[in-house]
């Protein structure tokens, strides 16, 4: 039997890492095998190609080389980590995937979704998480956490309009496939978030 396929997305400072152990200990709880990644990165290539995407550059990064590179990285990805672990009926839990992408590269930078989803269907074919788990955030409070934790890196240092649109490209991608979405208020205290999470966890478990 196929693995499940989890992805977790969201702005910055929603709290991703925080929830997505709070999802490691409720698979494992269920004895569930599942194994950990994120976007851009998961391989040795995907990280390389993270350093490059996240760090500070002396000149601007053209807005079409940083979606090919984002693709490129999910390409390896898939072929690397993603798709051998569903086959082998292993769960995988990842943080962000395409969804970010329209969100990120489509409504944030203005790039066009129908290219977007040409790039998609070429590298992921019909592949899409069965359950996607966003953590939703006025981008005002969410940057406030971030800045708290430490310089930002070359995303978080965006303008807030930025992250207004990206906001609004998560909210576009919820339209399209609401059967697969469970939005959570990532205002609330861990507490009450790390319950609402549990909750559409057991609600999608019940539906497996």
């Amino acid at each position: 039997m196929r693995g499940k396929f989890i992805t977790v997305e969201g702005t910055e400072g929603v709290g991703k890492s925080t929830n997505i152990s709070c999802i490691e200990q409720w698979l494992s709880s269920k004895g569930i095998e599942f194994i950990t990644s994120r976007e851009p990165g998961g391989t040795e290539l995907g990280e390389e190609i993270r350093g490059l995407l996240l760090g500070h550059r002396s000149t601007p990064v053209d807005d079409m080389a940083e979606l090919l590179l984002v693709f490129s990285a999910r390409a390896q990805h898939l072929s690397e980590k993603i798709l051998p672990a569903l086959n082998k009926g292993i769960w995988v839990l990842c943080d962000r995937f395409t969804d970010a992408t329209f969100a990120y590269q489509g409504s944030g930078r203005g790039l066009d979704t129908g290219l977007i989803n040409t790039l998609a269907e070429m590298v992921q074919k019909q592949l899409q998480p069965d359950l996607t788990l966003m953590l939703d955030i006025d981008p005002e409070i969410g940057l406030a956490r971030v800045d708290g934790r430490g310089e930002r890196d070359r995303f978080e240092s965006q303008e807030i309009a930025f992250f207004e649109r990206v906001r609004q490209g998560y909210r576009k991608q919820i339209a399209r496939q609401p059967a697969r979405f469970r939005v959570i208020d990532a205002s609330q205290t861990q507490k009450q978030v790390a319950q609402d999470v549990r909750m559409a966890l057991d609600e999608f478990a019940a539906r497996c």
